[in-house]
């Protein structure tokens, strides 16, 4: 596996011999201080060109970063269509480097920039960029609700509890497990809220709330990593069970730091549930 220099190096020694490349961003984990580097972070680069099509028309200039093993190109794709502008190719090497290189022109730039302040300019042949500040997770810092967001959260996720349930009593593990997982992003982020209250919110948990082990108490921690054991239904039924009993408490906590009450509808859906599995479900 090529270190970063080298890997900085391939980058940004074909954009100085290119005069079709004026400048070169980087973005995401690599310019994060707050994340310490390792072999699995992917190269996020920005190629600002004269002319996306002069480059789309031939991947044979792509040789020069590696040998890929996989490369995904969103805007040519039918089924996962690119959402952001430009063009972009997501490289997965033989030496197992990870190079997302996107193209933009310089009219691109601006909104570039304003779009997220986690990014820096490593290359700038003609002067596009002014002075920039330092870049920030800033953007990605845990925000504090308001009492109408948390109660939109609460009502998400005990809305999609009696889907789960429903499911459940008819035996579908898939559609169960599948609105699951969208219950869980509303823990996810309803223990976030939690942490914030509890540490602050100049702070990120990462993509995926994956540092949120690090704030949490380890048997809340352990008691959410049990709930992703759903192989068979007595396991569905209990990640539900273990997914409702950690939201109550970090809604009550996020609650009471906002001055305002648990919504009633809390203790509604939780007699509904009992009362569907004891009548569809008494033996799982």
């Amino acid at each position: 596996m090529r270190s970063a220099e080298e890997m900085l190096d391939a980058v940004l020694s074909f954009a100085r011999a290119d005069d079709r490349i004026l400048a070169v961003g980087m973005e995401g984990s690599r310019v994060n201080v707050n994340i310490p580097p390792d072999a699995f972070q992917d190269y996020d680069i920005t190629y600002f060109v004269r002319s996306i099509g002069a480059f789309t028309g031939d991947d044979g200039w792509l040789a020069r970063f590696g040998r890929p093993l996989l490369i995904q190109k969103p805007e040519d794709m039918e089924l996962y269509p690119a959402e952001e502008p430009g063009y972009s190719y997501l490289m997965l090497f033989d030496d197992y480097v990870k190079l997302d290189l996107t193209l933009l022109e310089p009219k691109d730039l601006p909104a570039y920039l304003a779009q997220d302040r986690l990014r820096t300019i490593l290359l700038d042949k003609c002067g596009l960029v002014g002075p920039l500040p330092p870049p920030t997770d800033a953007d990605y810092w845990l925000q504090k609700p308001s009492a109408r967001a948390l109660d939109d959260c609460c009502n998400e996720f005990w809305s999609l509890a009696a889907y789960v349930t429903k499911g459940l009593c008819r035996r579908e593990l898939l559609y169960a497990a599948d609105h699951l997982h969208l219950l869980r992003r509303e823990l996810l982020r309803m223990l976030g809220w939690s942490v914030g209250f509890a540490y602050g919110f100049s702070f990120s948990l990462g993509k995926s709330y994956k540092c949120i082990g690090r704030y949490l108490d380890p048997r809340d921690y352990e008691a959410l990593l049990a709930t992703y054991r759903q192989h068979s239904l007595p396991a569905l039924w209990e990640a539900l069970e273990g997914c409702m009993r950690l939201f109550s408490d970090a809604s009550g906590c996020c609650c009471e730091a906002l001055g305002c009450a648990v919504p009633p509808y809390e203790a509604n859906i939780r007699r509904y549930i009992g009362d569907m599995r004891r009548m569809y479900a008494p033996q799982a």
